[in-house]
């Protein structure tokens, strides 16, 4: 680069010189006349300076860039020793440039910093705003939350099962474009106006097959600059709790009266005892026997409102055992032959030769089989027929039992119901007597405790047939042989 830079500058004062030489020509300097040669060389000495200058001025471009380069190059270095030298003329550059690029490091490091606070911070809001989401989407009241324009920022499933709408495609919609309840719309755009805080309204939600009863609880929030910038939305369906509350009300209110009737006719014959009306000791003897009758009628509707409850709440021990429902059948008609016998009604049995053993507990099914055949002889008229069947499914791995009669039968519109606990068709009520708990105890034993079904077959005015099966094994038992029979 020296040999260069020497070389350069010597061309360039020789091209002065010729340069010099050529003007003075020119010009009539020693009076020489001037002819085509002194052009050429004057032009010859001009274009040498040109070449030269340009010359000249490219190495020392290239100079300073490779020394600038060599500079900012190391200028990061950890020692100050890796500094190159450089000329005199050219450091007031390099201190320039050393403090460019210093308050460039600097700039970038903060950015850098910024860069990652932000990165850190978006980090922390997504993972926030994910774990809010999946909080709020496995929540049972619907939420919505909706942004100062009335846009839906986020619905959780709930909402869009609720208001009949796809929850996943709301998000930056226009929540009249999206709910059809306009009442609702319309409360939720009055709250972020009024920019009341917290709302609790009774809201009625339509267009749906049945009206929802809910209760809205709408709050606005605000942003840095106390405008309100969303309203969240959350609706408590009341349905449920309405239909519950009405059937502890309608349980509280048949159980009552279940209760006063034998308590009435037990408080009335005391009282007539009291007072002295049974005259002779056969009066008093028949006014001991409806007290006993009513106390022991009052006693089971007590027991079996406890076992429903206690099934219900599932504190209830069943002893499995295998039970033979040959011998539970017999049990039953031997228990309840001289029922029948008052009202001359026949008890047949019809049952399979084939094996009868399922598991479960004996007392439980002992008694649902006494309460059907029980109702079929109080429902039978005189001289009536009530057939017991039992058979095995071996397909199902279950026993099917069946009581018939030739009895009133149950009308079309009460068979849904008669499971229900109190229920007892009305123009039944002066044929027998009942609580109208047995058969739902029975649904509780067979459906709740032993996994098994219960149903009715009936033709108004022709009889019934109450049927259950129960499973010939538990099901623990009977999973590796559905395994089985799958692979």
């Amino acid at each position: 680069m020296k040999t260069l830079l020497t070389m350069a500058l010597g061309s360039f004062l020789l091209a002065v010189v010729i340069a010099v030489m050529a003007v003075l020509m020119v010009s009539g300097w020693g009076r020489l006349p001037i002819d085509r040669a002194d052009w050429t060389m004057l032009a010859v000495g001009l274009g040498a300076s040109v070449w030269a200058l340009l010359l000249v001025g490219c190495l020392l471009t290239a100079r300073v860039c490779e020394a600038v380069s060599t500079y900012a190059d190391r200028l990061g270095a950890s020692e100050p020793s890796a500094l190159p030298r450089t000329p005199i003329w050219m450091r007031s550059l390099m201190r320039a440039l050393s403090r460019v690029q210093q308050t460039v490091q600097q700039r970038e490091s903060t950015w850098r910093t910024r860069v990652r606070d932000l990165e850190i911070r978006e980090r922390i809001a997504d993972a926030d705003r994910a774990r809010a989401e999946s909080v709020l989407g496995v929540m049972r009241e619907a939420v919505i939350v909706t942004n100062a324009f009335d846009e839906i920022v986020y619905a959780n499933e709930a909402a869009g099962h609720l208001l009949k709408f796809d929850a996943g495609d709301s998000a930056r919609r226009a929540l009249g474009d999206v709910v059809a309840d306009t009442g609702l719309c319309r409360l939720i755009s009055e709250t972020r106006e009024a920019s009341c805080g917290l709302r609790q309204i009774d809201h009625v939600i339509e267009g749906g097959d049945e009206p929802v009863c809910c209760v809205a609880m709408l709050s606005t929030l605000k942003d840095s600059t106390d405008e309100v910038s969303s309203v969240v939305t959350v609706l408590h369906d009341m349905t449920r709790e309405r239909e519950i509350a009405q059937l502890k009300s309608e349980f509280v209110s048949k159980a009552s009266h279940e209760l006063r009737t034998p308590l009435s006719s037990v408080q009335a014959y005391v009282e007539m005892l009291v007072d002295g009306e049974a005259d002779d000791e056969a009066s008093r003897q028949e006014f001991y026997g409806i007290i006993q009758a009513e106390t022991e009628r009052l006693s089971r509707l007590v027991d079996n409102m406890l076992n429903i409850s206690r099934i219900e709440a599932g504190i209830v021990r069943v002893d499995r055992d295998a039970v033979d429902f040959e011998g539970l059948i017999d049990r039953a008609v031997q228990t309840l032959e001289p029922q029948a016998r008052e009202k001359r009604i026949s008890i047949h049995r019809e049952l399979a030769p084939v094996d009868l053993h399922a598991v479960g507990d004996v007392d439980m099914l002992y008694q649902v089989v006494v309460n059907l055949v029980s109702n079929a002889i109080k429902y039978t008229p005189e001289g009536g027929r009530v057939t017991i069947s039992a058979d095995s499914d071996h397909l199902e791995r279950c026993v099917h039992v069946s009581v018939a009669d030739t009895g009133l039968g149950v009308p079309p519109d009460d068979v849904d119901r008669i499971f229900e606990k109190f229920y007892r068709i009305e123009n039944y009520k002066r044929v027998a007597k009942g609580t109208g708990l047995g058969l739902n105890l029975c649904r509780q034993i067979i459906e709740t405790l032993h996994g098994g079904q219960i149903g009715l077959e009936s033709r108004l005015g022709l009889g019934s047939r109450f049927w259950f099966t129960v499973p010939m094994s538990l099901e623990s038992e009977r999973e590796p042989e559905a395994k089985a029979v799958a692979a």
